[in-house]
């Protein structure tokens, strides 16, 4: 028997991919599944944007890219970060990663050694405490309820830094809440940061421009603490590039350089083609995505609007990013017939066998008493699937 190692054993298998393997499963066997599990946009990539690799692709651009990206896409995020954010980070303060995945993996293996304390608010997105603990750190989390719209505050941020606080990783528009950081309660946080010169921010703005309301504010926007943050960003969600795999950061020259030597030696440079497309999502201005946002804002309330009419139901109102976080842990203890659901995993599974709708469990997101709702799906298919909720809900008692 080979010895796997203990790096792995200890790691949890992403609860998004684990439920959207399931539901692809089921289908395969011919069960009308309806998955509302991945983060996936259900739009199509700009026309715009495919042109640009066709382009590409003719110009031969196949050979092995610079491990940072090219330059002249490095110079485009160089100028979308001042457009969009009013953050000034030159081209050699980016890196350009295989998703923002890699970028966020790249900055933690940058800055953690192990025993190195990683403040995380959650809800957080599933991957933040499993990279982290990948490097030998150790997840603190502060819980932020539903009462508070999933955001923590500054007292709770403060109150858990330590002399071993290394790291803070937070997103604004979250996954898995849709909850927005307003730039007054960033400034809160910023305050914090400013105590704590040896603390490094991690700002996930991969949903950016996926907002309802209000303009997208960005934590290294006070001048005070922008070489504290590293912005994280990518093409995959805003416009709806998931398959081809980019993210990039902004961050201090230091930051920059060590995840430039990390994906040095584990990737090298993300797709030549890839690069050539993301410049012509760089180089397009954000009001091109106003008809993919309107049609999320009006899923959001589509699906609210079943939600709130199932007993005992409790969810916020999000305003951003295409997820609904809803407890649902009045439901803990109930049955149909033997079947006993005891927690957000029970209700998810039972949900899949009884309803034929793939969610996700909150507790991979570090909120157990909720389940993530994606309504990154056509209307047909989001009140198919709102109905078959609330029916398989309404056969649940004690």
């Amino acid at each position: 028997m080979i010895e796997l190692s203990e790096r792995l054993n200890a790691m949890e298998e992403s609860a998004t991919l684990a439920m959207a393997r399931l539901s692809r499963e089921l289908k395969a066997q011919g069960k009308d599944i309806i998955s509302l599990s991945l983060g996936e946009p259900d739009f199509n990539t700009p026309q715009f944007i495919k042109d640009a690799a066709v382009v590409g692709i003719a110009q031969n651009f196949t050979t092995y890219t610079p491990v940072s990206g090219y330059d002249d896409l490095r110079e485009r995020i160089s100028h979308k970060f001042m457009r969009d954010n009013g953050l000034n980070y030159p081209k050699e303060q980016i890196v350009v990663s295989t998703g923002a995945k890699q970028s966020i993996a790249n900055v933690v293996l940058s800055l953690i050694n192990p025993g190195d304390e990683v403040i995380i608010p959650a809800p957080y997105w599933v991957s933040y405490i499993e990279i982290v603990k990948m490097a030998g750190g150790i997840p603190v989390v502060i819980h932020a309820g539903i009462d508070q719209d999933f955001k923590i505050n500054a007292e709770q941020f403060e109150a858990v830094i330590t002399s071993k606080t290394k790291l803070f990783i937070f997103s604004s528009p979250c996954n898995p809440t849709g909850s927005v950081y307003t730039k007054e309660e960033l400034r809160g946080l910023a305050d914090v940061l400013v105590k704590h010169p040896d603390l490094v921010a991690l700002s996930d703005e991969i949903y950016e421009h996926i907002r309802f309301e209000g303009e997208h504010a960005s934590l290294a926007q006070f001048s005070e603490i922008f070489d504290q943050v590293v912005t994280v960003n990518g093409v995959s969600k805003a416009w709806a590039m998931t398959g081809w795999r980019l993210g990039y950061i902004g961050a201090s020259k230091q930051i920059a350089d060590a995840c430039n030597k990390i994906q040095g030696q584990f990737t090298s440079g993300t797709s030549s083609i890839t690069q050539r497309a993301a410049i012509a999502a760089m180089d397009a201005d954000p009001s091109v995505l106003k008809e993919m946002v309107e049609t999320f804002h009006k899923r959001r309330d589509l699906v609210l609007s079943y939600l709130n009419k199932i007993p005992n139901v409790k969810c916020n109102v999000p305003t951003g990013a295409f997820y609904l976080f809803p407890d649902v842990s009045a439901y803990f203890g109930s049955k149909d017939g033997d079947q006993l659901i005891q927690d957000g995993d029970d209700l998810c599974m039972y949900l899949l066998r009884e309803g034929n709708i793939a969610l996700v469990d909150g507790k991979g997101f570090g909120a157990p008493n909720c389940i993530r709702i994606s309504y990154a799906a056509s209307e047909e298919l989001l009140i198919k699937a709102m109905e078959r909720l609330t029916a398989a809900l309404a056969n649940l008692s004690r």
